[in-house]
């Protein structure tokens, strides 16, 4: 489990792409090394990723194709800056929402507007996407824990403080950037147990 409250951003050191299976590596500062272990959970963009080798502070990290064609780290580069978290621990404060760091998929950033000391994303909405988005909603985009400020037709947006643009990527978002979405569990639950009932009454198709 993660809480969508980014603890840094870090750049990729290295990239082994097999077929079908690539390998990332990070170097993670010393106050995140404590008590990591092979098999544990870190969060990449919201992906949630094991660890395979630890060396010194150099963690690596095996990608399978299925994560690969849904979220944004098959675009990766080397030296390309990624939110990352490390899963919580019992005891610890929770102070975005529940992210599992399982992506659903990636929503393209349309609009970006910057008054003064805010940020204002605007997402493009997806059919797939429509019936979980809604105003005041949770969300998660490339692992932060969001709230969805307003809802259009075909887009949606949230703000960004200035201490969200300072520690995650978000300090260079632009038009065109694919950005992995995690919906939030709560309301997945109640809109596909809700769809499901009508469907059985034969309300809706």
């Amino acid at each position: 489990m993660f809480t969508g409250i980014v603890q840094t951003t870090l750049p990729i050191n290295a990239i082994d792409k097999q077929t079908g299976l690539w390998s990332l590596s990070i170097t993670l500062p010393d106050n995140m090394m404590q008590g990591l272990t092979l098999g544990a959970s870190i969060a990449l963009n919201g992906a949630c990723l094991t660890v395979t080798s630890i060396d010194k502070c150099d963690v690596t990290f095996d990608v399978m194709m299925a994560t690969l064609n849904l979220t944004n780290l098959n675009a990766l580069e080397v030296g390309t800056q990624v939110n990352v978290e490390r899963a919580a621990r019992f005891g610890d404060d929770i102070g975005g929402h529940q992210l599992s760091g399982h992506v659903f998929g990636k929503v393209t950033v349309v609009e970006v507007e910057r008054p003064e000391n805010n940020c204002i994303v605007w997402f493009e909405i997806t059919d797939q996407f429509k019936p979980y988005i809604f105003d005041k909603g949770y969300i998660g985009l490339n692992g932060c824990s969001l709230t969805i400020a307003e809802v259009k037709q075909d887009r949606f947006c949230v703000y960004l403080i200035p201490e969200t643009l300072n520690i995650t990527t978000y300090k260079d978002v632009k038009v065109g950037d694919q950005i992995n979405l995690e919906v939030d569990s709560h309301t997945q639950t109640v809109v596909d147990t809700v769809e499901r009932l009508l469907r059985q009454k034969g309300l809706v198709n």
